[in-house]
């Protein structure tokens, strides 16, 4: 099993899109994967499909980690059904749950949480021996939950958009995970940068593409994501990107297909050389 965290130390770079993309692969490949959505805004659990009903949404899981359950309480993507439908004699062994969201799990997001806190979403995916494959979606800042995630991990995945800000933020991540790699976890090690919301027409994106390709070098994945008209259509009908309709959509899908395989072929990446200054032209 791998635990993947996909982070970013900057909102509005469209992680839980990219949360959601790995998903769709994932399902599409017949992984067996669990999405836990950390985020206390919950917006990969709206697009994943699902609501907690009498289940145990994840923050009340991290409440009492070692009777949490999980297999009791996640629940399955609305995804499956049309994965499973497409299956040759409607026989699919497509699993994908969601470890669902909600506003609980923001009493954890402060910055001051002990070793012991640290460890309740480890104590929580001890139950997710099935699975080959854990994503979870932290929120936007390097706070609790995030170094929660990290502490359950073996790889985190960072989002940025080929923005100045977005750019510096990365770095500003990847020190954070060195630093809390040799506190709390040894063995975390950073997966990759995946650039998200290309505009292939934007100098400005071009620049900063190669920018990031000159600071990180192998840490910065191939292929970038462009940028996606009908995202937000998409997620808000509760869609996978493998099953929605159109050119575009399947060209999405192409990509995430592949920056999956890449991923799973991921051993602890470093950046190639120095961190080099981020002032503009």
């Amino acid at each position: 099993m791998q635990v993947v965290s996909i982070s970013s130390l900057k909102g509005g770079v469209g992680k839980t899109s990219v949360t959601t993309g790995l998903a769709s692969a994932a399902l599409a490949a017949g992984i067996p994967t669990l999405v836990v959505d950390l985020d206390p805004h919950a917006d990969a659990s709206t697009a994943l499909g699902v609501r907690p009903g009498e289940h145990l949404d994840i923050g009340r899981m991290l409440k009492a980690p070692r009777r949490a359950r999980l297999a009791d309480n996640v629940v399955p993507s609305g995804w499956v059904e049309r994965a499973n439908g497409k299956a040759p004699g409607g026989q699919s062994a497509a699993t994908l749950d969601v470890a669902v969201g909600s506003a609980y799990t923001g009493i954890y997001d402060r910055p001051d949480l002990g070793r012991r806190d640290l460890r309740r979403l480890s104590a929580v995916l001890a139950g997710a021996e099935k699975y080959e494959l854990v994503l979870i979606d932290c929120p936007p800042s390097l706070n609790g939950l995030t170094r929660m995630a990290w502490s359950a991990s073996d790889k985190v995945i960072l989002v940025a958009e080929p923005g100045l800000f977005s750019v510096a933020g990365t770095e500003r991540t990847l020190r954070a995970i060195q630093l809390f790699r040799g506190e709390f976890a040894p063995n975390l090690s950073p997966a990759g940068i995946i650039a998200n919301r290309v505009r292939s027409g934007s100098a400005e994106h071009t620049f900063r593409l190669a920018e990031m390709q000159s600071m990180f070098g192998e840490l910065l994945l191939a292929p970038h994501i462009p940028e996606q008209a009908n995202w937000q259509q998409i997620q808000g009908a509760a869609h996978s990107i493998h099953h929605w309709p159109g050119e575009s959509a399947r060209n999405a899908a192409a990509l995430f297909d592949s920056l999956l395989a890449n991923l799973l072929a991921a051993e602890g990446r470093q950046p190639a050389g120095a961190v080099r200054d981020h002032g503009r032209r």
